[in-house]
């Protein structure tokens, strides 16, 4: 199981403000080139969005699936990625002061990634959210601030 963290300086809202938008979710997950709604509204229970990852010349599409959704506070998706199978991916954002700490946590469910599962590729698991944290933390800041902006 691949467990991380980081804290995010802005409030749980703002960061849930971001989850919620399903056009934003290939700006903060990491290999995720596009988005779209693909069924129901995004976050609701069941709802889906379909992603693409480009790698050179050849683009793979994947959909993410809403498994549980406790709005501002927890976020539960089963991403479904192919032939690697699927994945359980939980988001939780929590106040932390004024700001949010927002942990994730992800493990294989289905198919070849958990088959496959170990240590070593819970590492990699771990490389990747580290990036993944830091771009959803960049996106988080920028529209809290845009907002900022525009309300004065």
């Amino acid at each position: 199981m691949a467990i991380r963290h980081r804290l995010i300086h802005a409030a749980p809202h703002q960061v849930w403000t971001v989850l919620a938008d399903a056009s934003l979710y290939a700006d903060w997950v990491v290999g995720t080139s596009e988005s779209h709604a693909a069924r129901g509204a995004w976050p609701e229970l069941d709802s889906a969005l379909e992603y693409a990852v480009r790698i050179g010349p050849w683009t793979l599409s994947g959909t993410t699936v809403v498994r549980s959704v406790d709005a501002p506070r927890a976020l539960e998706l089963e991403v479904d990625s192919g032939p690697l199978g699927t994945a359980r991916v939980a988001i939780e954002v929590r106040p932390w002061g004024q700001e949010s700490l927002v942990i994730v946590d992800e493990h294989p469910l289905r198919g070849l990634g958990g088959a496959l599962h170990n240590a070593a590729v819970d590492a990699l698991i771990q490389l990747r959210h580290r990036d993944m944290l830091r771009r959803l933390s960049d996106v988080v800041e920028e529209h809290a601030g845009a907002s900022a902006h525009e309300s004065a």
